[in-house]
């Protein structure tokens, strides 16, 4: 029973969930300035980014086993090396999907309503790399969902802050998997796949990745005045810029052998985020 938890565990890399979580949180804790939240609303919200997530991901192994088996760095992947097979895959996603849906619908009629088309987005994602250079911009775009859908949960309405949320999390996640998609570089062309990195090449996607971090710091600049926040939160954005000045470096068109590591970076970078805003929001000093 253990062996099999590890096993799905691993199938939607739980670990890579404080990529989005903190900025679903985020949206959640800004909303709740104009809007009140209870616990239980914060559970359903975590219960939906991580039913969400699974099905994306499940979705995106679903998709991709064929690919995954050919390339050396995604052969031991559950799927292609046997450990799961495509019918529980494809059952697995069935569930979270419909978990998610169910999730939504214990939220808020908005919510339960734009569910399927947040399921689209996310799943679209693993398809657009069969149809469009912009596949890391649809990564993107699915994990922008996160903060949008945490302010509607708490029943947000209008204002500029998610949307800037969005934006920041969407150029920052963006940018990142530019990074990543250079190592598979060669493989995507041999294999007819599309990517940032096969149309531009390594070095130019590299000034992309590097652009898109940069405007994920000014919309979280930006938010800093259409909350309005402190000086706590400004400096946790002078946190989360220096760290990715730092994952950046770590990245040079010439060696991209640090690539996985500065990837890794990218799981504090969140987590951090959410810290800082909380205390900007909750700090003693708010009462």
């Amino acid at each position: 029973m253990f062996n099999r938890l590890a096993t799905y565990a691993s199938f939607i890399r739980v670990s890579h969930s404080v990529f989005a979580l903190p900025f679903a949180l985020a949206g959640a804790l800004l909303a709740a300035q104009h809007a009140a939240v209870t616990w239980g609303t914060i559970g359903w919200i975590l219960a939906a980014m991580v039913a969400a997530r699974s099905a994306a991901m499940g979705f995106n192994r679903l998709v991709d086993a064929r690919m995954d088996a050919l390339n050396p760095r995604t052969a031991m992947r559950e799927i292609p090396r046997g450990a799961m097979t495509m019918r529980e895959a494809a059952v697995f996603v069935v569930v979270s999907s419909s978990a998610f849906v169910f999730t939504a619908w214990r939220l808020n009629p908005v919510c339960f309503a734009l569910s399927p088309v947040a399921l689209a987005i996310v799943f679209w994602y693993s398809l657009a790399k069969r149809f469009t250079t912009w596949t890391q911009l649809f990564l993107g775009l699915a994990m922008a969902v996160a903060p949008v859908g945490g302010w509607l949960a708490v029943g947000g309405r209008g204002g500029w802050e998610p949307w800037l949320l969005a934006a920041a999390i969407g150029t920052w996640v963006g940018g990142f998997d530019v990074l990543y998609a250079c190592q598979d570089l060669d493989f995507d062309r041999a294999h007819g796949l599309n990517s940032i990195p096969v149309r531009f090449g390594v070095r130019t996607s590299l000034a992309i990745s590097r652009a898109m971090h940069v405007v994920a710091v000014g919309c979280l600049l930006a938010l800093a005045f259409a909350a309005p926040l402190g000086g706590v939160y400004l400096a946790g954005v002078a946190a989360v810029a220096a760290m990715l000045v730092y994952e950046q470096s770590l990245v040079r068109a010439d060696d991209l052998s640090q690539v996985k590591r500065a990837f890794d970076l990218n799981g504090y970078v969140g987590i951090m985020y959410l810290l800082f805003l909380t205390v900007s929001l909750y700090g003693p000093w708010q009462h």
